[in-house]
């Protein structure tokens, strides 16, 4: 891993919750030593929001606007795309029941499936993009696992690897780049719906027209009681909208 991808993750980790929450817990109460109740208020707020983050129904406050700024693509025909592009997420490192093979970890799956589906239903070829392998051989990009998991478990044929990316912005840069080598303008972008907005701008700067096809929607299940009761799914899902609401921000002053 570059330095300057382990520092750009460093800092995300620091001022995404729960890090940064933790943080000004500490602050408080190093705070209370001189100004008690200043240092109660920042400590008591800082907890009060890791807890709300913490739950289903706090994190949907910050999911649901997110995943508005996109729809589910209503049907494929008539969409004139001539290309599918899947995007990377994470991965499970040297997964022993794989024969000690990188695999897609859950979210990227769920990418993959849809873009699966797309493709049986449209014939389309498949460009499937994520990089961080390393230089030397010794770590497969994302995007090689991703097409292995599209051809060996979904019989999905895939035309297109790109493996040099490290983030969505390169995502969008490296597979424009290889598609309109080939003569592709138009395109369905499948990655996930919270990651959608921030990836369809990234790849309509890159001059490609986006038919966005957006999956896992986490914002429309029923609310229930065990809802407002902190969770790791629900820090999850917070930490992630945050992590793309930073991004749409950034994307916006840049």
């Amino acid at each position: 891993m570059s330095t300057s991808v382990l520092a750009t993750g460093m800092l995300r980790e620091l001022i995404l919750p729960p890090s940064s929450l933790f943080l000004i817990i500490a602050a408080g109460f190093m705070l209370r030593r001189r100004w008690p109740r200043l240092g109660r208020t920042v400590s008591g707020g800082a907890l009060m929001v890791l807890f709300v983050l913490c739950t289903s129904a706090g994190a949907r406050l910050l999911v649901y606007p997110l995943e508005g700024l996109t729809a589910p693509l209503a049907s494929v025909s008539g969409t004139g795309a001539q290309a599918i592009v899947v995007l990377a997420a994470g991965r499970l490192a040297r997964a022993p029941e794989y024969g000690n093979k990188d695999i897609p970890d859950y979210i990227a799956l769920a990418r993959l499936r849809y873009a699966a589906k797309l493709q049986h239903e449209t014939r389309l070829p498949i460009l499937v993009s994520g990089g961080n392998g390393a230089s030397d051989g010794s770590v497969e990009s994302k995007a090689v696992g991703m097409a292995r998991a599209l051809r060996d478990e979904f019989g999905v044929p895939v035309k297109w690897i790109e493996g040099d990316s490290s983030n969505t912005a390169e995502n969008a840069a490296f597979s424009a780049k290889r598609l309109k080598q080939e003569g592709v303008q138009r395109i369905l972008l499948v990655t996930d719906a919270m990651h959608m907005p921030r990836s369809q701008r990234a790849f309509a700067q890159n001059g490609l027209e986006v038919v966005a096809a957006p999956t896992m929607f986490f914002s429309r299940d029923a609310l229930a009681p065990f809802h407002f009761l902190p969770s790791a799914e629900g820090l999850r899902r917070s930490y992630y909208a945050l992590y793309e609401w930073f991004g749409l921000a950034w994307y916006r002053m840049h």
